[in-house]
């Protein structure tokens, strides 16, 4: 049997990995500073995360949350504490693209309405609405343009106030760092205009939090740079360090009953040890400040960089826009220089989002090997 071809798929088979490193079947080492979608947080093969998981599954790995899962607390509990969201309530999925469905679907359930208001290059995931709240035609099938989405320019307060104040609008979706879309970021005073626009058009401001949540961007989300309490809060990558787990917050001002929600693997004990294991490790090691330390590195390090036209992003979500498309830029980089980085809509713009672990000698080396990387696609 043939897999469905739909993954354009780089030469390389890793093996194994450790820390900030993967390993490929010739043993071959490569840097990681892409972390596999921002999903490898505390590091490959963290001794904690190890042992927690292996911990774990020597009671019990999985069972349906039709019965009492103490971890659900916990995990809710430990998020309560490194967040401060402490007026939330935690739903359990299993990825990203399921924390923004079933987030839309509760801001739907809230307000009575159905319209949503999404923003030019955003990225929420491909399940029904949540793809639809994407602004990527080719990944939108005909079944999922049936959904009511209107995508507006980041910044233009009166076009958003005259969307809004149409009456039908059931949630407003934002990243406050954009991370397929190009590391964009809406304005402070446009993200205080959608707060208060929300609040008085019986809308739910959604902070979609699936790439930049659990320290990445030197706050443990990233839309808490700016005084604001969102309706409603997806996570999901960072959360599990590669264990497929995703979560949404929900104001303590939402109401939930029995059925509004589901979910069959969602907050399973394995999910669970692992998002308890990164917590663990993010506190214990200071994982939050140390990526907004290594952050500020990294950009003092880039703007030496000529080829730099433009650096983006914070903390360890970052980009490095240049002034010509970055896909042969990233094949040198990873099949000459042996570091994995990441690509976005934006085709000039080469994303960075390294593992919280990564240490200064990482950044140094880094920027060494991209420089010979520049001086070889323009020899």
């Amino acid at each position: 049997m043939k897999l469905f071809d739909v993954y354009p798929l780089y030469d390389v088979t890793p093996t194994h990995a450790k820390d900030v490193y993967v390993y490929d079947e010739k043993g071959i080492e490569y840097l990681d500073f892409y972390g596999g979608h921002a999903v490898i947080s505390i590091g490959h093969g963290h001794n904690h995360y190890k042992e927690r998981l292996t911990k774990q599954l020597n009671y019990i790995g999985f069972y349906s949350n039709a019965v009492k899962n103490p971890l659900q607390q916990e995990l809710a509990n430990a998020i309560g504490e490194q967040s401060s969201c402490h007026n939330y309530q935690l739903f359990l999925c299993s990825s990203g693209a399921e924390a923004n469905e079933n987030a839309l679907k509760l801001a739907s359930f809230v307000t009575g309405k159905k319209r949503i208001i999404a923003f030019n290059h955003s990225f929420h995931g491909r399940t029904s609405a949540a793809v639809a709240a994407t602004d990527n035609l080719a990944i939108n099938a005909p079944l999922n343009l049936q959904q009511e989405v209107t995508f507006l320019p980041f910044n233009d307060e009166k076009l958003l106030e005259a969307e809004i104040k149409k009456g039908d609008v059931c949630a407003v979706i934002f990243e406050a760092i954009q991370g397929v879309g190009g590391l964009d970021e809406p304005s402070e005073k446009f993200i205080y205009t959608m707060d208060r626009l929300c609040k008085i058009n019986n809308a739910c401001l959604i902070a979609d939090e699936v790439q930049a949540g659990f320290s990445r961007t030197g706050t443990f989300f990233s839309y808490q740079k700016y005084r604001i309490e969102p309706d409603i809060i997806s996570m999901a990558k960072g959360m599990g360090n590669g264990f497929p787990i995703g979560g949404v917050l929900a104001h303590s001002s939402i109401k939930s009953k029995h059925g509004m929600l589901g979910t069959t693997f969602g907050g399973n004990h394995l999910a669970c040890s692992a998002s308890l294991a990164v917590l663990d490790v993010l506190k214990k090691e200071d994982l939050q400040e140390h990526a907004k330390e290594l952050g500020d590195y990294f950009i003092e390090y880039a703007k030496n960089i000529p080829s730099v036209k433009k650096i983006k992003g914070r903390g360890l979500m970052l980009g490095l826009e240049f002034d010509f498309q970055v896909s042969t830029l990233r094949k040198e980089l990873i099949y000459n220089q042996h570091i994995f980085t990441g690509g976005s809509s934006n085709k000039n713009l080469l994303r960075i989002l390294p593992p919280l672990t990564v240490q200064k000698k990482h950044i140094d080396l880094f920027f060494q090997k991209l420089e010979k990387a520049l001086k070889a696609i323009n020899a």
